[in-house]
């Protein structure tokens, strides 16, 4: 069922320090089944997706503007993939998606009342979305005026430990050949894509390449950028698809350079959302 939008919707202008509650009752920031950014049934995931089923409330004082049931519902407001789903418009330009409902769960009140408050429970986690067997929210919000989605993270308290990082199975491809650093370090001029071999639940919050300590490329999962259906992640040297970024199950790019022949020190740098990095370094020699 769509309902009308709200006029005050688009009153506001979007202030990234902006913060919402979290959806569920006492969640770590360590607690998640999958990040924001992460390659997911073959796409780039712009959910958070939850670890626990839980109640399900509002983050924050909002217009119910939709409540998408999966099996009887015509519209195609927000993908099927979100199961059962409420949408729900804040000020600043944002809404706040809440996915994989279980249907059963929904309090009448989201199908009669066009207000919620902050903290106020509106239904349980299910199994309606595509997380095959997993029962646990899925949570996106999105920025209406800039049609990007935002990660929920950033407008979350954070709270609890991050997931360690890992920078293994580092490889440099460029347009003919895929090379493994930890056999070969001696490569042709010419410009690279930096992989690591991906972790299956966390991401990075922002990955860094230096070459001789100077930054050539950074790459946020801040928010990623919508353009159609298709959604990419914003680097310093260009914006990346989900075939740039993932362009298979095991690897994760880190960014872009352009090595130059001569002795070159190849940095990388991961970042979570608490501020902690994970480094390391290579020594090339190119030719």
């Amino acid at each position: 069922m769509i309902k009308k939008i709200i006029p005050l919707l688009l009153a506001a202008i979007f202030i990234p320090t902006f913060a919402f509650d979290w959806p569920q009752e006492a969640i770590m920031s360590d607690m998640f089944f999958s990040y924001f950014g992460q390659l997911r049934g073959g796409m780039i995931s712009t959910s958070l997706v939850f670890a626990d089923t839980s109640d399900i409330q509002a983050a924050d004082d909002g217009h119910i503007i939709a409540v998408i049931n999966e099996y009887d519902d015509d519209s195609c407001f927000f993908p099927s993939a979100l199961g059962n789903a409420v949408i729900i418009a804040h000020q600043n330009d944002l809404l706040t998606i809440y996915g994989n409902i279980d249907k059963e769960t929904l309090t009448p009140s989201v199908y009669t009342d066009e207000t919620v408050a902050a903290g106020t429970v509106f239904g349980s986690s299910g199994n309606s979305g595509w997380q095959h067997g997993h029962s646990s929210l899925e949570f996106q919000t999105f920025d209406t005026k800039n049609g990007n989605v935002i990660n929920p993270r950033v407008l979350m308290p954070r709270i609890g430990e991050e997931l360690p990082l890992t920078l293994t199975g580092i490889t440099l491809e460029n347009k003919e050949t895929r090379y493994d650093l930890l056999v070969q370090r001696t490569l042709p001029a010419g410009v690279y894509r930096v992989y690591r071999q991906r972790q299956h639940v966390a991401i990075p919050y922002k990955t860094r390449i230096t070459i001789n300590g100077v930054i050539v490329d950074e790459i946020s999962y801040d928010q990623l950028i919508q353009n159609g259906t298709l959604v990419y992640a914003s680097g310093r040297r260009k914006n990346y698809s989900k075939e740039a970024l993932y362009p298979d199950e095991r690897l994760q790019l880190l960014g872009e350079v352009t090595l130059t022949p001569g002795r070159n020190a190849l940095g990388m740098t991961l970042t979570d959302i608490l501020g902690a990095e994970k480094s390391t370094a290579y020594s090339l020699t190119i030719y």
